[in-house]
Order: structure tokens, then sequence, then C-alpha cells
């Protein structure tokens, strides 16, 4: 299936200290229709209010993806891991066969913005693992999480990639899947898809297996195209 999201029609939850929008079901937010797609399972953006945050909870089996975008992460897991992840940086934590983890915002006085991706693994049972790191662009396009580390990119347990697109004012790139789906996730500026403008937060979504004409016309390729406002946004090439 081919679709366009908008950032209006995502599940949304906001319980004072954390005001979270869902692309796919998750916690009390549950569409039968926005389960996930391929292996992804999870783009959260969440913003967390100072001093605030996720207290000791556990996760297995789950590849988890966080992508900094103000403010700063503590971050304490069960395997020993006491980290700080600043703005900019990519977290990458295997959960294998469990680890328990918490997630505060380090400030005092300013708002955490961050994404919270989930992509379920090929293999399970694992070890836990942990890495961050700072990945400087390079290009319209650079590698941020992939399983045979591409570039400076973060590993991760499953056939799925995950690059960050930079496009200045009156740009454009073609953006080709390797694999059977892909999902792009805007996070800020604005764009032209092929005729079809999308902005801040809004998702689209290609399965070229499936293609149901419209927007894409069952094409493995889209081509992405600014004008007056530069763009960025993820990209995931999935199995």
């Amino acid at each position: 299936m081919n679709y366009l999201r908008r950032n209006e029609d995502r599940g949304h939850a906001n319980v004072g200290w954390l005001d979270s929008k869902h692309s796919f079901s998750f916690g009390h937010y549950y569409d039968p229709a926005h389960m996930g797609i391929s292996a992804l399972r999870v783009i959260n953006d969440d913003t967390v209010a100072p001093n605030m945050g996720f207290d000791t909870h556990g996760h297995q089996n789950m590849e988890i993806i966080s992508y900094i975008l103000e403010g700063e992460i503590a971050h304490k897991d069960s395997t020993g891991n006491d980290y700080t992840i600043p703005a900019g940086e990519v977290q990458r934590m295997s959960a294998g066969t469990g680890v328990k983890h918490s997630e505060f915002n380090a400030s005092n006085d300013s708002a955490l913005k961050f994404l919270q991706i989930w992509i379920q693994p090929n293999v399970q049972n694992i070890a836990p693992d942990y890495e961050q790191r700072a990945i400087e662009q390079q290009g319209q396009l650079t590698a941020l999480v992939t399983p045979d580390r591409e570039g400076d990119s973060l590993f991760i347990n499953q056939n799925a990639r995950i690059y960050r697109l930079r496009l200045e004012e009156n740009e454009s790139i073609e953006l080709a899947t390797r694999g059977e789906n892909a999902y792009l996730h805007v996070i800020k500026g604005q764009a032209n898809i092929q005729g079809t403008s999308i902005s801040e937060h809004d998702d689209l979504e290609l399965n070229h297996a499936d293609a149901l004409g419209g927007l894409l016309e069952g094409t493995s390729t889209i081509q992405v195209s600014t004008r007056s406002t530069p763009l960025e946004a993820l990209w995931f090439d999935l199995p």
C-alpha cells in the first residue's frame, strides 16, 4: 500500500510531562490500519518536560533507536550503560534477551524532543547491545543505522536502513528502495513529492510490491524536491 499520512491524522497522547505523536499504534492509541510497516513498528515524536522521563522499564527482542532533536537524554540501563545523549546524536539499543532502562530529560529548564523508533530484529535472544554516535551529514542522504555499518552508521540486527535526508532550498533527490518497503518521516521543513506537498511530521509509505496507483503509481523510487524551505527527514529502507 502507498499512502501519505498527515501529521494531524497520527495518534496523539499528552499526559502533562509527555506530549507524543504516534505514527503507528502505541500505548493507549490503537488503530488496526496503522500497526507498522514491514519490520518498522514505532515512530514516536516525544516532547518531555524538564527533569521528567521514563522510569526503569524493560524491553526484549527489539531494536530501539533514539534520534535526539533538542535537548539531552540521560540514559541508564541494566547492562551498565550510563550516558547522556545530546541533540544531533543517534542511539541504538538492541534489547535481545532483555534489558531494563530509564530515559530522562537531562535539563532542569528546557524540553527534550526526540524520535523514538522501534524495529523488530531478524534474530532473537541475542545479548543486549548499545551504541550512540554523532553522525555528520555527508551530502543529501546520510546513513544513520544499517546492517553493514555503511559509512559511519550504527549497526542494526535487521535488513533495514535508516538515512537522514537533508535538502536545502531548490534541491531535489531521487530516493530508491532496496527492499520491498520504504517510509519517509518528515522532521521539519517542506517538500514536494511528485506533485504532492509534505511538511513537518507527515509520513509517506511506499510499498512497490503492492502498489495501488495514485500518488506513486507503483514505482520503487520517489522524487523529493524543495522550493523555498529546506527539508530534514528520515528515510527508512525496509525488507
